[in-house]
């Protein structure tokens, strides 16, 4: 499968970092990080349906997305936009992402960024915090209940956080389980990597009051944010159309366009 092969490449990445950066050095960074942390939850309630902005160069299902990748232009592009918050891939081998890309997204946005990467192990909770990341990632299927709650609290220790990404009812009873309150819904099959909105419609009915929920992958026009918006999603991630139109300005214009 390949969340498999793509946790096996983060292990070499996380390796490395660890090599660059000791443990030790990396919790001090983060505890003595001078960045004030932006409400990225806040950023998911406004009056109409957020929209988290995906800054990606590449993905394991398409391969190269953007050719001329300047991370800076697009979330500035992104934040003149109107978009609620940030997402930035710091996962190298399959999503071409660093983690200088957000440092330097940080530094120019006003706006809430989420690392997104497939966070397996405390080091990169605090190196989030270390390299000016607001809120990170969780994927419910790459841990299991016990890591969530340490992650969880962790985070939560470090002011950061936590959209916990779920893919079927398994994952959301685990996150649900754990008190998360930032669920996002994957609608792509991590197995199969098919893409299909009414995953959000499905599983949606099994979140309760109260939670923030979140719609990733496959969103494209204003057609796809209707439909979301009518399950009851209060967000949507979109990377693939904002990244793949040189034009984000018109795409967050089509995307906004019948809501």
């Amino acid at each position: 499968m390949i969340l498999d092969e793509i946790v096996m490449r983060r292990k070499e990445q996380l390796a490395r970092s660890k090599a660059m950066v000791p443990y030790a050095d990396m919790v001090n960074l983060a505890e003595n990080s001078s960045h004030p942390i932006r409400n990225f939850k806040k950023s998911l309630l406004s009056e109409n349906i957020s929209i988290i902005a995906e800054i990606k160069k590449s993905s394991p299902s398409k391969g190269l997305i953007c050719e001329y990748f300047n991370p800076v232009e697009i979330a500035e592009k992104y934040q003149l936009s109107g978009a609620d918050a940030i997402s930035v891939l710091t996962e190298e081998f399959y999503f071409g992402g660093k983690n200088e890309y957000l440092t330097a997204v940080r530094n120019v946005v006003s706006i809430p960024i989420l690392r997104k990467d497939f966070i397996i192990d405390e080091y990169q909770i605090y190196e989030a915090r270390a390299i000016g990341a607001d809120a990170i990632l969780l994927i419910a299927s790459l841990l299991d209940y016990e890591t969530l709650i340490e992650f969880k609290c962790l985070s939560s220790e470090l002011g950061l956080h936590v959209l916990a990404e779920v893919h079927d009812e398994e994952d959301l009873k685990k996150v649900l389980d754990a008190k998360l309150d930032i669920v996002g819904i994957n609608n792509r099959n991590l197995k199969t990597f098919e893409v299909n909105l009414h995953t959000t419609e499905r599983l949606i009915k099994l979140i309760p009051e109260g939670k923030i929920v979140v719609s990733e992958s496959g969103i494209k026009c204003s057609d796809d944010m209707k439909l979301i918006k009518g399950y009851g999603a209060d967000a949507v991630l979109v990377g693939e159309a904002l990244m793949k139109n040189s034009s984000v300005s018109e795409t967050f214009g089509e995307l906004r366009g019948k809501i």
